[in-house]
């Protein structure tokens, strides 16, 4: 495709042009051109130059003046050596670049200028001062002045080599008129200044309208060139239309976007038949088509996006001025691609491709509110799909392992779901069911079977088999009587007790569900009140040492008496406080008590203090046992920190940064619960425990159960092989006791059989009395070998 287009261009100096424009500002290339152009048409000089010898000639015959002969000869010569000088610059080759040599030859093509025109004003001065002839005047004036118009056309591009000849040949032709001293021939001299002066004006004249001319179309061209590079090169299509609608102009990209409706020349086709032959052809809607050609003709502005194909959208811009309309395509299949991907993400799971959250909320919302407005009364069912222990798959695994397992899940819960349910993702390992189609009250513990029979076949991931089970809670209540909210609410409950239950089953809401719901959301009301009031109090259990029968220490214990329902078990209270974020002060309340009242007791005798996981994930932990050390003066190596294996599960290496910092102040550490949770030998090894605490789960059954006793034995040698002091919780009969103490081997221990856990008052009076304790501590150990002799 190509474009001309013409515009004004200033002169070719890039500013006026005057007579004495010096060749120094001239571009090289029109610089060099010029020159060259002296030295142009060889034959034109030597007719010049043969005719200029013949009419010297002529006038030397018939004066028979020695002086004409002697210019005759001298025109000869000067003839042979700018013959000899033109030939010699055709052989030199000059580059359109070559600047230096130019000048050079500039100043050879002016020492033969200036030479031949002074010896044009030495023939007119001396037939007019010395030959004194009518015929030789008027023959060498008649000729100097032809030649001097000759040296203005030919010569017009130099103008030192016009001015130098115009005077060489002028001056000498004045002198020789103001000579003859005559007064016509004194004016006659005195027009040649003007007649000089205008020949050098009209050679700048012809030079600036000749460059001009070529400098405007050389931009002209460029402009030209550089338009149908932007056209061909530019990532748009662009088409221009007359007044008529008459494609004017098209570029190559244009053409590419339509191709399927017309291949080949577009220029001089209508727009309006291209699109409706793209219509008819069902490359675009007819209504899109029509739509275009209605801004175009309106003479406005606008965009429309067309899909061409499926693969392809293109974007028209529409914008005209005047008569003229301009359209440009833009391809944009691919922002057309992101933006419904865009839409695709806000609602869906990129994971598992099913709807998220805010998709389904729309969809049940809708089909609800349709219920109301239709007083449909038929039963709506919601189950909440939960992976039991899904985060051992991250932990173990990694997080593309558990990303393959969900994207596993959700297939496993299509293929199985019923075909009038709705399944989405709300987030985490967490899917819900939705079903508005009328069932039996059987079906949806059918469905949720299903579902939990295929969640629970094995999972084959990157070389891994899976075993992963799933809880299912399920609500179901009449379409008409209920909002998305409240469904969710009671599925979550059923839920929770499907998960209380055992896991891996399912369960449906019942009202018994809604009351145990509120009474929760009751303690957890009151609980925060408690805290924030101070209510809370703290007990302290004795741990007894073996080998000396002493108090060695005691665990606090946090307790909360409430005024209406009274003693909340911890196991209720606590997990409520992790709910609503209350676990962290709560700790930090525990430890402030406790040291406080440890720092009366005497020396030697500690306090140990439970910290929760979600205690170990916090940035407030270490500082927490600092502030509480250096307000009650507790001396750290008096204060020991208990954890659960259960505690360490989440955020492992966390929690094992938090316990480095505080076994590095001085402070100990004990594994509660040992035997309980997961992985217990893999945190003896890794973590910095100093003391090690047999669960009371294997030491009820000590004294019946040799299997148990034989456990426990080895429990406690492999902590004392790590150098760890080893307790025995729940220790409650005397016979406990005497497993404990001569057959297992534990340095301490710790329950009912020395008594209750107590208030601060009452420890520290057995804490006072503790030689009596003692005493009758080893009244018991003396009674227990007593028996073992006899027997």
């Amino acid at each position: 495709m190509h474009t001309r287009s013409t515009m004004r261009q200033p002169s070719w100096t890039g500013e006026h042009a005057g007579p004495m424009q010096s060749a120094k500002i001239l571009p090289t290339l029109d610089y060099v051109s010029i020159v060259a152009s002296v030295y142009q048409e060889r034959r034109a000089m030597l007719v010049g130059m043969g005719a200029t010898i013949l009419a010297v000639g002529l006038t030397a015959l018939k004066t028979g003046a020695p002086v004409l002969w002697l210019h005759v000869a001298a025109f000869m010569v000067l003839t042979y050596f700018r013959d000899r000088n033109v030939v010699g610059f055709s052989r030199a080759d000059l580059g359109p670049a070559d600047r230096a040599r130019a000048r050079f030859w500039e100043g050879r093509a002016t020492l033969f200028g200036v030479m031949t025109s002074g010896l044009y004003g030495s023939w007119c001065f001396f037939s007019l001062v010395i030959v004194n002839d009518p015929f030789a005047e008027l023959t060498a004036v008649s000729v100097t002045v032809a030649a001097m118009i000759g040296i203005a056309t030919r010569n017009f591009g130099i103008d030192r080599l016009v001015t130098l000849q115009c005077l060489a040949s002028a001056l000498p032709l004045a002198l020789g008129l103001l000579l003859t001293f005559d007064s016509y021939h004194i004016a006659l001299s005195a027009l040649l200044l003007p007649l000089m002066t205008s020949f050098r004006f009209l050679a700048a004249d012809v030079r600036n309208m000749l460059l001009n001319a070529v400098h405007e179309r050389v931009a002209a061209s460029s402009l030209a060139d550089q338009l149908d590079t932007a056209l061909d090169t530019m990532q748009h299509g662009l088409c221009m239309l007359d007044n008529n609608g008459v494609i004017a102009l098209a570029n190559s990209r244009a053409q590419q976007s339509f191709a399927m409706i017309a291949n080949g020349a577009w220029v001089g086709q209508t727009f309006r038949e291209l699109i409706l032959a793209g219509a008819e052809q069902g490359v675009m809607r007819r209504t899109t088509a029509e739509r275009v050609l209605r801004m175009v003709g309106d003479g406005g502005g606008g965009k429309v996006v067309v899909a061409l194909t499926e693969a392809y959208h293109c974007e028209i811009t529409i914008s005209s001025r005047g008569d003229r309309t301009v359209l440009l395509f833009e391809d944009v299949t691919a922002r057309v691609r992101a933006q419904e991907r865009i839409n695709f993400m806000a609602r869906y799971d990129g994971l598992t491709g099913l709807p998220n959250r805010a998709q389904f909320t729309e969809l049940v919302d809708a089909d609800l509110a349709g219920r109301v407005r239709r007083d449909e009364a038929t039963p709506v069912v919601l189950m909440i799909v939960d992976l039991d222990d899904f985060k051992h798959v991250n932990d173990s695994l990694g997080h593309l392992a558990g990303d393959k397992v969900l994207a596993e899940a959700a297939n496993r819960l299509r293929r199985v779901v019923h075909n009038a349910s709705h399944v989405a993702r709300f987030g985490g390992d967490e899917f819900v069911v939705y079903r508005a189609q009328p069932t039996l009250d059987s079906e949806p513990g059918l469905e949720a079977q299903a579902m939990l029979d295929a969640l629970a076949e094995p999972y084959e991931i990157d070389g891994e088999r899976l075993e992963l089970k799933a809880s299912i809670g399920i609500a179901r209540v009449p379409g008409n009587e209920t909002l998305l909210d409240d469904l969710i609410r009671q599925a979550d409950l059923a839920l929770y007790r499907a998960k209380g239950n055992g896991k891996s089953q399912w369960h449906e809401f019942e009202e018994a569900l809604d009351v145990e719901y509120r009474y929760r959301q009751r303690l957890k009301a009151d609980l925060r009140a408690a805290v924030e009031a101070g209510s809370l109090t703290v007990v302290y259990q004795p741990v007894v040492d073996l080998a000396t029968r002493r108090i060695a220490g005691c665990e606090a214990l946090v307790r909360w008496y409430h005024p209406e329902l009274g003693a909340v078990a911890p196991m209720v209270f606590v997990p409520l406080a992790e709910d609503i974020g209350l676990v962290s002060r709560i700790t930090e309340f525990v430890l402030d008590t406790a040291c406080a009242e440890c720092a009366r007791w005497p020396e030697g005798i500690g306090i140990a203090i439970n910290v929760s996981g979600r205690d170990l994930r916090s940035d407030l932990l270490v500082g927490q046992v600092d502030a509480a050390i250096k307000r009650s003066g507790l001396s750290p190596e008096r204060l020991e920190i208990e954890v659960t294996e259960t505690a360490l599960i989440e955020e492992r290496n966390l929690a094992a940064q938090r316990l480095d910092a505080l076994v590095s102040h001085g402070i100990g550490l004990a594994l509660d619960d040992f035997g309980t949770g997961y992985s217990s030998l893999s945190y003896l090894n890794e973590l910095p425990f100093t003391k090690l605490k047999i669960d009371r789960s294997f030491i009820c059954d000590i004294a019946r159960s040799e299997r148990s006793e034989r456990l426990v034995r080895n429990v406690a040698r492999l902590g004392q092989d790590l150098g760890l002091l080893v307790t025995a919780e729940g220790v409650e009969t005397e016979e406990q006791l005497e497993v404990l103490a001569d057959r297992v081997g534990v340095d301490q221990v710790q329950g009912y059989l020395f008594g209750a856990p107590l208030p601060a008052s009452e420890i520290r009076e057995l804490i006072t009395s503790m030689k009596g304790q003692s005493a009758r501590l080893e009244m018991i150990g003396r009674e227990h070998s007593r028996r073992m002799n006899a027997d």
